[in-house]
């Protein structure tokens, strides 16, 4: 057989099945959460907020844009205590005016205040400038600037800013700087002056009114360091980006409100760490250095850790990338479950290559875990760090993360929980609760209800996070954008990623169920008591694919029964606000699944008659087109294109359930057409199947990527592999006696067979199909050895149903031609 046969025979075998329609593809995901990539259930803010938009992601540049000060509030303070007026006051005449009232305080004179709208008549800021002529005067000036240096850069229409304007306003706010007194104001006319410098591109002069006006101050004003931001900058633009590195880094020091702000500028410069630290005077400014590079290094680093520590064992910022490090190693070192891929994006992170990677570094990983852990030990025993206990906590974690249980037990247990801070007493409870659901992850058996009470401690905490967004009816499940949602994420992944294996491991699928719903719900309340609408994409699609009849029948005792005070009754609560109609959808679709067509037909007649039941879209089809209808009981020849049908025609699950059972009577009641019976039901359950036009009765998505990986549901024996259909067609074949009947079920007995080849060959993992590839030479035989279409071309070639698929038929030509 030519290569070009050979090929003929994979494309009919998968190619089609696998890109034919993707159209219909519904197994997708949402996109990618920076902060929800990997498990971790050690908060990035345990050690506190002062330096929290630095914590550890490894999907975005920063892990937050806020600074831990608001800049607007620090100059509201500062000018209130000048003018000894309200805070309140000079934010809102500053920050919080409309674009009229501002262009209204621009002209303001200062002779009456009721030249501005009422709602400023009363307002002390103004009040106060009202009577002090030289801070009016800046005011006023500062309005002038501010349309300069506010303007905004438009990259699809670019305008350039004004620099002539913005140097004749710098030249006039140094006049002003020379001739005014009162240092207060004289700060900030250069401050003025050297922003319009800057920014006018006359980087030589902004330099000198720093080092001449502003350096020298002895003013503790935040102007200060905003003038030395400045200063960096023209010093980078100058020529020299190691000595702005390091201005940058002192920045970042004095200033919270302009750290992020200087971090990246620090990295703008494209310096190395040893650049910046040439110009370092003191450890101090060496701590910063080694902590902004500490912050920016997404790889496992212990030199800046270790830095930190030696130059400044006090710096909060030793914590800060001790923690780091700690949330590094959760991402390389914990794996996700398959039963709760933590993102949609990362599904395909088990291929072969993603593993032998993984195992590659392993050793690295762990290596690098002993010296975070000894580093923790070092930071617990010396007690130079505000807070010795955060090391005690590291080590007890970072050595339940190793799974060695007594060792983390032993670190645990220096620490009294009570004397701890809050968040080192709420990270205290959650590894503890790790420590003590080891055996659980090992499927042994285990006293669930010992974990209660952290469990319910577990759910205030998650609940209380997201209070504020119950509060904006936002129920809708969207895991973008959780970087607050520290305890959200922790039980989410202690349910789904611990607990709900745990009892799968141990057989009790409804458990496992229960707990992944728990795992999502984060309010107190569902929307609209429906829980497919409160529920994440991963614990929908377990819903849909890991239930059976039998765990349907324990989760429908459950959710009858008044929940106890147990973690039973903590699991099974959302049940009772679950709408009937979905669940016994879903009930009905698990005896579809089970051929219990019967109980199926029980099921769905406990469903709302006007229930819109599960019909999937083609996203390219023409509009009004898109819907999917399905008829199980039409023949067709081949799987590509599936042949759908109309709405008129379509049959929905429950009139599926009742044509099965009517089917199965007649087999009993009328045995001169049982053969015909079978091929119906045959037809049926393969049309059911992925290469079927009604997948959709007994699966609730269908995906180009099913073809290439392994049965793994318990309704994969027919979804994947035809066995139903197979052993029907069988019956069918061996109960009739007429030739071209006995034809038909010959042809579709192959197509059964061909489809448990192809789950037993994976076609998906060969070399783009090599031919000296043994796997693929091995599909190849397979496949030219099926024993039905042997049969069909040697028992069944003068039938007529032959010469019909010989010619529709391009993979049977195939066979037909084939020595």
């Amino acid at each position: 057989m030519t290569t070009f046969r050979k090929l003929s025979i994979i494309f009919s075998a998968f190619f089609l099945a696998y890109f034919g329609e993707i159209a219909v593809n519904i197994a997708c995901g949402g996109e990618v959460d920076p902060y929800d990539y990997y498990v971790s259930y050690f908060h990035n803010n345990t050690q506190g907020d002062e330096y929290s938009s630095f914590a550890f992601t490894e999907m975005a540049y920063l892990y937050s844009e806020d600074n831990v000060e608001n800049e607007a509030d620090i100059n509201s303070k500062e000018w209130a205590k000048f003018l000894d007026a309200k805070e309140a006051d000079v934010y809102k005449v500053m920050y919080n005016v409309d674009s009229a009232t501002s262009i209204k305080l621009s002209g303001y004179s200062g002779k009456s205040i009721t030249e501005l709208p009422d709602s400023l008549h009363k307002n002390s800021f103004l009040l106060a400038l009202t009577k002090n002529k030289a801070a009016l005067n800046y005011y006023s000036f500062a309005k002038s600037c501010e349309p300069l240096a506010n303007s905004t850069w438009n990259e699809w229409n670019p305008e350039p800013r004004d620099s002539t304007a913005m140097e004749v306003k710098a030249k006039e706010a140094l006049t002003l700087t020379t001739a005014e007194k009162n240092d207060f104001l004289k700060l900030r006319y250069a401050y003025q002056s050297a922003r319009m410098f800057h920014y006018s591109g006359n980087y030589t002069d902004c330099k000198m009114v720093y080092e001449k006006f502003i350096k020298p101050t002895k003013s503790t004003s935040a102007v200060k360091g905003w003038g030395e931001a400045l200063y960096a900058g023209s010093v980078r633009k100058l020529g020299n980006p190691e000595e702005a590195a390091y201005i940058f880094s002192k920045v970042f020091a004095s200033n919270p409100e302009r750290r992020v702000q200087a971090y990246k500028n620090y990295y703008y410069t494209s310096s190395p760490a040893n650049g910046a630290l040439k110009y370092a005077k003191n450890n101090s400014e060496k701590t910063n250095i080694w902590a902004i590079n500490g912050f920016g290094n997404s790889e496992s680093d212990m030199e800046s850790l270790q830095k930190v520590y030696q130059y400044n064992p006090e710096s909060l910022l030793t914590g800060a990338l001790l923690v780091r490090e700690v949330n590094k190693l959760e991402k390389d070192l914990i794996k996700d479950n398959d039963i709760a891929k933590i993102s949609y994006s990362y599904y395909f992170s088990g291929s072969e290559n993603s593993k032998r990677y993984r195992d590659s570094i392993q050793n690295l990983n762990l290596k690098h875990l002993n010296q975070i852990r000894d580093f923790s030990i070092k930071l617990a025993t010396e007690k130079k760090y505000p807070q010795p206990e955060l090391g005690n906590l590291t080590a007890a974690y970072l050595s339940w993360m190793e799974n060695k249980d007594a060792l983390a037990s032993s670190y645990l247990k220096r620490l009294n929980p009570e004397k701890l801070t809050e968040r080192l007493r709420d990270q205290y409870r959650i590894v503890d609760l790790l420590i003590k659901s080891k055996n659980i992850q090992k499927g042994n058996p285990f006293n669930e209800n010992d974990l209660l009470p952290t469990l319910k401690w577990l759910d205030e905490k998650r609940f209380e996070e997201n209070k504020e967004q119950l509060k904006n009816q936002n129920y809708y499940y969207n895991w973008a954008g959780s970087a607050n949602s520290r305890f959200t994420l922790t039980t989410r992944n202690f349910y789904q990623q611990i607990l709900a294996p745990a009892y799968m491991k141990m057989g009790d699928t409804a458990k496992a169920a229960l707990a992944m719903v728990k795992g999502d719900l984060k309010y107190k309340t569902l929307n609209e008591n429906s829980l497919f609408k409160n529920i994440s994409y991963e614990t929908t699609s377990f819903w849909q694919k890991y239930l059976s009849p039998k765990s349907m029948q324990n989760l429908a005792g459950l959710k009858n029964a008044n929940p106890a005070d147990n973690v039973s009754g903590l699991l099974s609560k959302a049940l009772n606000q679950l709408k009937d109609d979905d669940f016994y959808e879903l009930y009905g679709t698990t005896y579809l699944r089970t051929h219990q067509y019967d109980k199926a037909v029980q099921m769905f007649n406990k469903v709302s008659p006007k229930y819109n039941y599960f019909s999937p879209e083609n996203w390219y089809a023409s509009e009004g087109e898109t819907k999917l209808y399905a008829n199980p009981f039409i023949e067709t020849i081949n799987d590509f294109p599936k042949k759908y049908v109309s709405a008129k025609t379509s049959i929905t699950k429950k009139t599926f359930a009742a044509e099965m059972l009517r089917l199965q009577k007649l087999i009993v009641s009328d045995k001169k057409n049982v053969s015909l019976y079978y091929y119906k039901m045959a037809n049926a359950a393969y049309q059911t199947g992925y290469y079927g036009n009604s997948w959709f009765l007994i699966s609730y998505d269908w995906s180009s990527y099913d073809n290439s990986s392994s049965p793994k549901f318990g309704y994969d024996v027919d979804y994947k592999k035809a066995q139903t259909a197979k052993a029907w067609y069988l019956k069918a074949r061996a109960l009739s006696t007429n030739t071209n009947f006995k034809a038909k079920c010959t042809f579709m007995l192959a197509k059964c067979a061909q489809k448990q080849i192809i789950m037993n060959y994976n076609t998906v993992s060969f070399s783009y199909y090599d031919t000296k590839d043994v796997k693929y030479q091995n599909f190849l035989t397979a496949n030219y050895h099926n024993p039905y279409f042997k049969e069909l071309k040697l028992k069944y070639a003068k039938t007529p149903f032959y010469t019909t698929v010989s010619g529709e038929c391009s993979y049977m030509r195939d066979f037909i031609t084939t020595k």
